[in-house]
């Protein structure tokens, strides 16, 4: 199907397809047909799901202490209820973005938000942990559904290029505002109801999703496709599934026999699904799209940009709430400036690529992160709030900007037919970006933490025992202190939260240099 076909299914109105398109608006500067009232309309149905997506994946934070009350997992399970839903979406994005390429996008979003409600509401009515593991572990696949088709669409109804790079850069915007909103909708769902209503909240969203989707949101598909590989989706899951798993065991208790089989295992894994795409004719994944230039820089820019922000996020919500002794849910307030900023980067981006081109807006983006990074070196842990909220939010405006430029060039590179797989590469490479970044940013600022604590603990007369206990992560230091006489209390306390903020200004050093570097690679390989 052409692009000039995808316009005319986009502009019908009833029949299953995108909204009327005015007469006025069927051409453009670049000869693609630009989209009316009705495809903007449409693009806020394709928001909802990505708000709620990212969204759960951050939600459960105030609700563990309530569902662990009442349902009494164990402590393995009260770690699969919190990481079973991440695992599969990353995991599932390929097979389910390749699925809605083969079988229609909007038929595979509307599945998906059918099967994403009804395990909400089982997930809120859970009576055992296992109940709750298994709904969220099905809200999982579900939400795997949910974000290659939504990106995938933008492409099937936005032809024109500036609309289509306004319409990613408001999905952006969704789609990363739902991770740090998250917090805060749990906590204020908690304050008057039950710890089910966490997931109680996604189902009247869904339920618009289904309501409007088929008369608002275009179907594409394409006229012949062929066999789907069950082989070539059993090798991309469980590639992606074994390195995130490992490179957490690997954040969580370093480098040990564990962590090192399921990485390699996974790379394994990894490159016997590239030999395959290589034999087979219908591949699952085109790696041929790798060797467009604008494609493999745009991966590679938003795997590192998720790297070094999810990374960091590992640092800032310790120091709200234990160097600045703030309660969960009112650090979770002071994200509301931060998410506030978001559109204005994204927006941006979208406004000044015309101007200036892709290569200068990513690689002004990448150096803005760079600088956000630069003034959060100077956070002390008698700051405040005011330098670190300055650095987060100009890293916040560049990574906005980045992501919805990076979105926008994966799926203008990727053929019509093939926007479902190439946005499901992106928000894997995310997802694998995010957990390295968690893993390495976090290993670098706990070796830091812990060899600046051992200096500083042991010079101010602190016994050895209790150094030993406080190294361990800075919420053992508090816990520590919290028994010990208020002379030696405040000694921990003041030598805890000066090596923790020296471990986090090492790390955003680390990424001020890392994303400088990449805002040079990106500019010289964007430059046209």
């Amino acid at each position: 199907m052409s692009d000039g076909q995808l316009g005319t299914a986009a502009g019908r109105g009833r029949s299953g397809q995108a909204g009327h398109t005015a007469p006025d608006e069927t051409d453009s500067a670049h000869g693609a047909p630009r989209a009316g009232r009705g495809e903007w309309v449409g693009l806020a149905v394709l928001v909802l799901p990505c708000l709620l997506v990212s969204m759960d994946m951050s939600v459960l934070s105030f609700a563990l202490p309530f569902l662990s009350a009442d349902l009494e997992p164990d402590s393995s399970q009260l770690l699969w209820i919190m990481d079973v839903y991440g695992f599969l979406l990353a995991g599932l994005l390929i097979t389910m973005g390749t699925l809605g390429d083969r079988i229609g996008r909007r038929r595979l979003l509307l599945i998906g938000a059918a099967a994403f409600g009804l395990s909400s509401i089982l997930a809120a009515y859970s009576t055992s942990a296992t109940m709750l593991i298994l709904s969220r572990a099905v809200m999982g696949v579900a939400g795997a559904t949910l974000a290659p088709s939504t990106l995938s669409l933008i492409r099937n109804i936005f032809h024109d290029p500036a609309q289509r790079r306004r319409a990613i850069a408001i999905w952006t915007a969704g789609f990363s505002g739902g991770a740090l909103v998250g917090p805060l909708v749990g906590g204020l769902l908690l304050e008057a109801f039950w710890w089910g209503s966490v997931f109680l909240i996604n189902v009247p969203f869904m339920v618009l999703l289904l309501a409007l989707g088929r008369f608002l949101l275009p179907e594409f598909r394409p006229a012949r496709s062929g066999p789907f590989d069950l082989a070539s989706a059993a090798l991309s899951t469980m590639a992606v599934l074994m390195v995130i798993y490992g490179v957490k065991e690997y954040a969580e208790g370093g480098l040990g026999p564990v962590a090192a089989l399921y990485i390699v295992s996974g790379l394994a894994m990894g490159a016997a699904f590239v030999m395959r795409q290589r034999r087979l004719v219908e591949p699952l994944i085109d790696l041929g799209l790798f060797a467009h230039r604008a494609f493999g820089t745009a991966i590679a820019v938003s795997t590192v940009t998720m790297f070094a922000m999810v990374g960091f996020l590992f640092f800032t919500s310790q120091y709200l709430q234990l160097v600045l002794g703030m309660r969960p849910f009112t650090a979770a307030l002071w994200n509301l400036p931060v998410v506030a900023v978001m559109p204005v980067g994204a927006l941006a981006a979208a406004s000044l690529v015309r101007r200036t081109g892709a290569g200068t807006v990513v690689a002004a983006g990448l150096a803005m992160i760079a600088a956000g990074f630069a003034v959060v070196t100077q956070v002390r842990p008698g700051s405040g709030l005011a330098v670190l909220l300055l650095g987060l939010g100009v890293m916040v405006i560049g990574i906005s900007a980045v992501m919805a430029l990076a979105s926008d060039l994966v799926v203008g590179a990727a053929p019509p037919d093939r926007a479902g797989a190439a946005s499901a590469i992106s928000e894997t490479g995310a997802e694998l970006g995010g957990a390295l970044g968690i893993a390495l940013l976090g290993s670098v600022g706990t070796a830091v933490y812990r060899a600046e604590l051992g200096e500083s603990a042991r010079s101010a007369g602190l016994p050895s025992g209790v150094i030993d206990m406080a190294r361990e992560t800075l919420p053992a230091a508090v816990k520590v202190a919290d028994k010990l006489a208020a002379p030696l209390a405040e000694a921990l306390r003041d030598s805890a939260f000066a090596a923790f903020a020296q471990g986090m200004q090492v790390a955003a050093i680390v990424s001020a240099l890392l994303m400088a570097g990449m805002a040079v690679f990106a500019g010289a390989l964007l430059r046209r």
